[in-house]
């Protein structure tokens, strides 16, 4: 992300307002990501983040991991930042090519066989509710494993139990819990992760 002055007038607005935290640097700087993002304060104490989580999904950033996101708002979002930087395919769940079929929606169906395709993947779910209960299900049944799993969808049914069933998955994961998330929160900690992980792996850091 191409920082300007406003960007960082607006950020220190952000650490005067969060003051002390326990996130560590790297984690804080998603936060921020996040607040700036959506001018939501709440956020700082809905993001949760996996133990290895970033130091996984940097990982396999820098391994031109495949990535796979639910919906085309968050490949919009994520396609410019990795496209600038490591280059990892990115592919969308409803762009998948999956025969009709009852019971599940097309987003979930197409993340199902993106999952299959890419089982180490990383996937960015920042929508769908029923993309992310078809990810885990594949995750707790031992059919994929995927090497970081960001998780931002909104919803009023189950979606508490369904995120509470993501973190003991003990896949990497950043998810947002709560009834609270939309997919800009997912492209924000993605194009956070990106740029973090590119600085991390030797590359010059983007100007401010």
């Amino acid at each position: 992300m191409e920082w300007h002055v406003s960007d960082a007038q607006s950020l220190r607005v952000i650490d005067r307002e969060i003051g002390n935290h326990m996130f560590t640097p790297s984690e804080y700087e998603l936060v921020r990501r996040v607040i700036y993002a959506t001018a939501d304060f709440e956020f700082a104490s809905l993001i949760h983040f996996s133990e290895h989580a970033l130091t996984s999904g940097a990982a396999a950033l820098a391994a031109r991991t495949t990535i796979v996101v639910d919906v085309p708002m968050v490949q919009v979002g994520v396609a410019p930042p990795i496209q600038e930087t490591f280059v990892n395919p990115v592919y969308c769940s409803m762009d998948a090519l999956t025969r009709p079929q009852k019971g599940k929606s097309k987003t979930a169906w197409g993340i199902e066989t993106l999952a299959k395709r890419y089982p180490e993947g990383i996937f960015v779910v920042g929508e769908s509710q029923t993309a992310l209960e078809a990810l885990i299900e594949l995750v707790e049944a031992g059919e994929v494993r995927p090497a970081l799993i960001i998780a931002s969808p909104a919803g009023f049914l189950d979606i508490d139990v369904l995120k509470n069933r993501l973190d003991e998955s003990m896949v990497p994961n950043i998810r947002i819990a709560g009834q609270k998330g939309n997919p800009v929160l997912a492209v924000a900690i993605m194009s956070g992760l990106i740029d973090l992980a590119w600085q991390a792996y030797g590359k010059a850091p983007k100007a401010i």
